[in-house]
């Protein structure tokens, strides 16, 4: 049986930004490492357990407080790395996350067009 693919539908910002989480055998700290509406990827100093529920608070740049997830689930773990889905948020976290995301979308298209000019074409029925 061929292993099955899992495709994401929300693409994952890069981002580095401090993040303090908790489950029920665990408390740590940690950078998250990439971002999207429904997840997010963190590098801790200590190990967590896959298929935990997890509580994250995300400290964003220049927008205290923390925004918080209310409810997320570890869905993979590699060593000191592991991601999460997330299950609830407030909707007033929601909406945070939905502006964050949206302008490093806008900072992500501006420094593609600014780094690389569009290249020529050719057409050969011209």
């Amino acid at each position: 049986m061929a292993p099955r693919r899992y495709v994401r539908t929300y693409y994952r910002f890069p981002l580095n930004y401090p993040v303090i989480f908790g489950g029920a055998p665990f408390v740590g700290e940690g950078v998250l490492t990439n971002l999207s509406l429904k997840g997010c990827s963190v590098m801790c100093d200590r190990e967590v357990l896959c298929g935990s529920d997890v509580r994250v608070s995300v400290l964003l740049n220049h927008q205290p407080p923390a925004l918080p997830i209310d409810l997320g689930t570890i869905k993979w773990v590699k060593g000191r790395h592991f991601g999460v889905e997330f299950v609830r948020l407030p909707l007033e976290a929601q909406q945070r996350l939905n502006r964050t995301l949206r302008t490093e979308l806008i900072e992500w298209l501006k420094s593609r067009q600014s780094s690389s000019a569009l290249p020529e074409t050719s057409n050969p029925d011209n």
